[in-house]
C-alpha cells in the first residue's frame, strides 16, 4: 500500500472554494478506487498550505485510478471547477509507504 500525499498552495481568501473541492473528492476518490484519508485546510499558521491524502495499492493501481477519475463525471467537474475558480496556486504529489511497526493501528486506552 502507498499513500499519495498532495501538498496544495491555495489562495488565502479562497479557503471555502478549496473546502468545496475537497468535499467533492470525498465522493469521487473512493468511487474511483482509492482509500481517502482526508483533506486538510488551513486553520492556524499558514493560510495558504493545504493537504490531501489517500492510499492505494500500488503505482500501477494509481494509474488506473487516475484514468477512472478523469472519466468520472464528478471528477471532471471538480477538475473544471478548480481550473475555472483558480483557488489552487500549485500542487505537488509525493508517494509514501508506511514503515512497518512505526505507528499504532489503533489508539491505546488512556491515550
Amino acid at each position: 500500500m502507498i499513500t499519495c500525499f498532495i501538498r496544495y498552495e491555495i489562495e488565502p481568501h479562497r479557503r471555502e472554494a478549496f473546502e468545496h473541492y475537497a468535499r467533492v473528492w470525498a465522493e469521487a476518490i473512493p468511487r474511483c478506487g482509492a482509500d481517502l484519508i482526508g483533506y486538510f485546510a488551513p486553520h492556524e499558521g499558514s493560510a495558504t498550505i493545504a493537504y490531501g491524502l489517500y492510499s492505494i495499492e500500488s503505482l500501477a493501481a494509481y494509474e488506473r485510478y487516475r484514468e477512472r477519475l478523469r472519466d468520472d463525471p464528478l471528477g471532471r467537474e471538480n477538475f473544471s471547477f478548480a481550473t475555472r475558480e483558480k483557488f489552487i496556486r500549485s500542487e505537488d504529489r509525493l508517494f509514501l509507504k508506511r514503515v512497518p511497526a512505526s505507528a499504532p493501528t489503533t489508539r491505546q486506552a488512556g491515550s
